[in-house]
């Protein structure tokens, strides 16, 4: 037991900090999506001047700077205008410079690995920690020249890092290198243009408490009605007072709108940003704001008539119900997902799977047991060397997505999430679960029992089941009964509590009552032996 790892306690996530929910705009006019159009191209532009901007600062950036690049924009529309985009900005660098920093630790470990390989004779088999040296003198070969190719681009990363460089583009690297793969794609060039234009618009703008509907810029009534503040150079586009444009479409929230409702008629802060679906041809409204942290329940207290174990794969959840004692009861459900097709399929499958999970556990009132997953480090092509489907396989697990959905939509029907330490869940739960809950009629599988195991581990209890009883001498060479039972425990020598009603493949009613009890048998040191009278010995004469 000593290679083993320590396995983290576990606890209880914290629920969501934010919310956000969309709306389509429906009836636009062509007049209406020109001038958001126009809008939005014309702040775009301004965005990525100021990522520029931000960029050449690089580690010299500070709050005075800050201050000026707001004030260079201010002067071209509103301050509320410019103190969006300079905050869009600065998260984006800041999203840039961590992205950066995941990349020289990916490097870093596949360098780490490949020098340990290399160091090791060719054919010399490997362990389950570690992968041992490569197959042939032709795959050393190779991965000599890739160690080499690795270490001249951590280089490069680290003077980027060091220097404060980043490479960001606004629209998205994967979009900008579709261009040239467009029959791949199947786009054609006006198409990915399109894409490429509505990805770089920018039309997003922060709430601020206090002010008329929680956000001056783009303003929603409470009867849903939706403007804008025109930039000074298209304040010819304004169809109202004070330089505004009022769209023809009306939105309503279908989704969490009572509360929308509330906080834009007492002017709490709300954040909106409009987009379009260019596939769809159609134009979204998204409205965010934060909330306070929802306070977790204490561990005991999710613990409280058992909980519901989930383990995470490719294609499905595997869950099963445990009671608080760690006994799985009922049988096993499986909810499953289809993570092909496009972004939204995958997003939905995801959904409708955790949603019919939540709905079992809100039935049953219990909490979720969930695996703290985190591949990030585990996918990479050195980690897992030839077992390329297995890297697919663990690249291709939701997990972020998962647990963010899940946090949030549990959140709002005040299910707690237990997140447990992965280590040995699949491991031993099928070696100590997976055989035990077979039978003729239910064939249960290694991501059922790994479910067990993930319960067993939230509720406070060992992965280990109840061993069987000693084959000899119950109580005397091979020790006590069960390995639960020790010999200072109280009541281990008592009797069976008696349960009221018809008996089946047992001792009648009234038989064995004093089975257990020890006293009752001549056993040594037993006071059965100790008594003050005693059978006379048999007289010789008879």
């Amino acid at each position: 037991m000593g290679g083993l790892r320590e396995v983290a306690a576990p606890f209880v996530v914290t629920g969501p900090s934010g919310v956000a929910i969309r709306e389509r705009l429906k009836g636009l006019t062509p007049e209406d999506e020109q001038a958001l159009r126009l809008v939005g191209g014309h702040l775009g532009s301004l965005a990525s001047r100021d990522l520029k901007t931000r960029c050449r600062d690089g580690l010299e950036h500070d709050s005075d700077r800050w201050a000026q690049r707001k004030q260079a924009l201010t002067g071209q529309f509103s301050s509320r205008w410019a103190g969006s985009i300079t905050k869009a900005t600065h998260d984006q660098w800041a999203l840039a410079r961590r992205g950066q920093h995941a990349h020289i630790q990916s490097l870093q470990s596949g360098v780490d690995t490949i020098s340990r390989r290399l160091s090791l004779p060719v054919g010399e088999k490997g362990t389950r920690r570690a992968p041992g040296g490569y197959r042939s003198e032709r795959e050393r070969f190779h991965k000599t020249r890739r160690l080499h190719v690795l270490e001249d681009r951590l280089e490069r990363v680290r003077a980027d890092r060091e220097a404060g460089r980043v490479c960001v583009v606004r629209g998205g690297k994967r979009l900008l290198g579709t261009r040239h793969h467009l029959e791949e794609a199947q786009l054609t060039e006006s198409r990915w243009r399109q894409r490429w234009e509505a990805s770089r618009r920018f039309l997003q703008a922060d709430g601020e408490s206090g002010k008329r509907y929680g956000n001056e810029t783009i303003r929603v009534t409470p009867d849903g009605e939706v403007s804008l503040k025109l930039p000074a150079p298209l304040a010819h586009l304004a169809n109202a007072k004070h330089g505004r444009y009022v769209l023809a479409a009306k939105v309503s929230f279908p989704y969490r709108g009572d509360t929308w409702r509330d906080r834009v008629t007492t002017n709490r802060a709300v954040a909106y940003r409009i987009h379009e679906d260019v596939d769809r041809g159609r134009w979204y409204l998204t409205a965010s704001w934060t909330i306070p942290a929802v306070q977790t329940v204490p561990l005991e207290a999710a613990r409280v008539g058992g909980l519901i174990g989930v383990d995470t794969n490719s294609d499905h959840l595997a869950a099963w119900r445990l009671d608080e004692h760690g006994n799985p009861v009922g049988e096993p459900r499986r909810f499953a997902y289809d993570l092909s097709g496009t972004a939204d399929h995958r997003d939905a499958q995801v959904r409708h799977a955790l949603v019919r999970l939540l709905h079992w556990a809100k039935r049953h009132g219990l909490s979720i047991a969930v695996e703290n997953l985190d591949f990030a480090g585990e996918s990479t092509r050195e980690k897992h060397g030839r077992r390329k489907r297995f890297r697919q396989l663990i690249s291709g697990m939701p997990t972020a997505r998962l647990r963010a959905r899940l946090v949030s939509m549990a959140a709002e029907l005040g299910l707690p999430i237990v997140a447990v330490d992965p280590a040995y869940t699949s491991k031993w739960g099928a070696q100590h679960w997976q055989k035990p809950l077979t039978s003729t009629t239910r064939k249960t599988t290694r991501h059922d029992a790994a479910a067990v195991a993930i319960g067993r581990r939230a509720l406070g209890h060992p992965i280990r089941r109840r061993t069987t009883p000693p084959p000899h001498d119950q109580s005397d060479r091979a020790g006590h009964r069960t390995v639960q039972a020790r010999p200072g425990t109280p009541g281990r020598e008592g009797n069976r509590p008696r349960i009221p009603g018809p008996r089946t493949r047992c001792v009648p009613p009234g038989r064995g009552a004093n089975a257990v009890d020890q006293d009752t048998q001549h056993r040594s040191g037993r006071p059965a032996e100790h008594e003050s009278w005693r059978q006379d010995s048999l007289p010789l004469s008879l």
